[in-house]
């Protein structure tokens, strides 16, 4: 089942879930009457999902009465107003990681997960426009990443009950200021300006991807590819940093972990290969799709 959030013709931001097709939007007013929208609907509808809930849903897939044309609408982030900071992991593919050390010589590899968080006023979706800060850097770079959406509030979370506290996955791209990062010899400042966190089309619910997951994970550049690899190659799996994260600290519903990027992003290259004005980046992972977005 796949989540969306989106805008009627009528300019009235919605949420549903699409058809089993994908064709059709069924908003979730039509199969939860007594759903109210609320400045952040996608979260509010994780925090009142419960197993009736899910039963209705998964029966309107398939018996709609009333929908959108997935042509007639626009689709948004699914979630665009995160409630914290995005939690974010670094370095969590082997190839990356030697990227990471070829291109920063002070990084230092550790055995524990690398954390870091990412600001987002708004995170941008399908189809939208990364504004590009090329006048205070010009190495603007891409990473596509596997999202994944906490379901219930909760800490202390044993790593074999880590799925009981997931919503759903998302693609994410974390979108980087390369010089900015390395100006600062941290990462938040190169990778937290404004519309510099994209994420989408949908939330896939937990029950169609079954842990342990082995994704396919791609990103497209200008019909280039420069990222190709597998979720399964993560060095430290989702189960283990959900329940590492949570450790003395509460990830409530809502909030979003991005679990890391594999190789071939654009510093990597030699020369370093960044996006530039106009140019079409693409994140895919397999069962949930494609995010596009372009440079402006």
């Amino acid at each position: 089942m796949k989540f969306v959030s989106f805008v009627e013709w009528n300019n009235t931001e919605s949420i549903g879930i699409l058809s089993k097709d994908g064709k059709k939007v069924i908003a979730i007013n039509e199969i939860v009457p007594d759903f109210k929208m609320t400045e952040n609907p996608m979260i509010q509808l994780i925090k009142m999902i419960n197993e009736d809930i899910i039963k209705k849903l998964k029966y309107a897939e398939e018996n709609f009465t009333h929908a959108y044309s997935i042509e007639n609408v626009q689709i948004l982030s699914p979630i665009r107003k995160p409630i914290h900071d995005i939690i974010c992991v670094g370095v969590n593919y082997r190839d990356h990681l030697s990227e990471i050390k070829k291109d920063m010589k002070d990084f230092k590899e550790v055995k524990a997960p690398v954390y870091f968080s990412k600001r987002a006023l708004e995170i941008i979706g399908l189809g939208d426009k990364i504004k590009a800060r090329f006048d205070l850097d010009e190495c603007l770079d891409y990473e596509a990443e596997l999202a994944v959406i906490i379901g219930k509030t909760a800490k202390d979370i044993e790593p074999d009950k880590a799925e009981d506290y997931i919503f759903g996955y998302s693609i994410f791209n974390d979108i980087s200021s390369r010089n900015i990062q390395k100006k600062h010899s941290q990462w938040y400042k190169g990778k937290s300006l404004d519309s510099y966190s994209s994420m989408g089309p949908c939330i896939v619910y937990k029950d169609d991807l079954k842990l342990p997951l082995e994704l396919d994970i791609k990103s497209i550049l200008n019909d280039e590819v420069r990222q190709s690899s597998n979720t399964k190659y993560m060095i430290h799996d989702i189960n283990y940093l959900i329940s590492d994260i949570s450790k003395g600290m509460t990830l409530e519903a809502g909030d979003i972990i991005a679990t890391g990027t594999p190789g071939g992003v654009g510093m990597s290259f030699n020369p370093p290969k960044y996006m530039k004005h106009g140019d079409k980046i693409i994140c895919s992972i397999e069962g949930i799709g494609e995010l596009i977005n372009f440079a402006d």
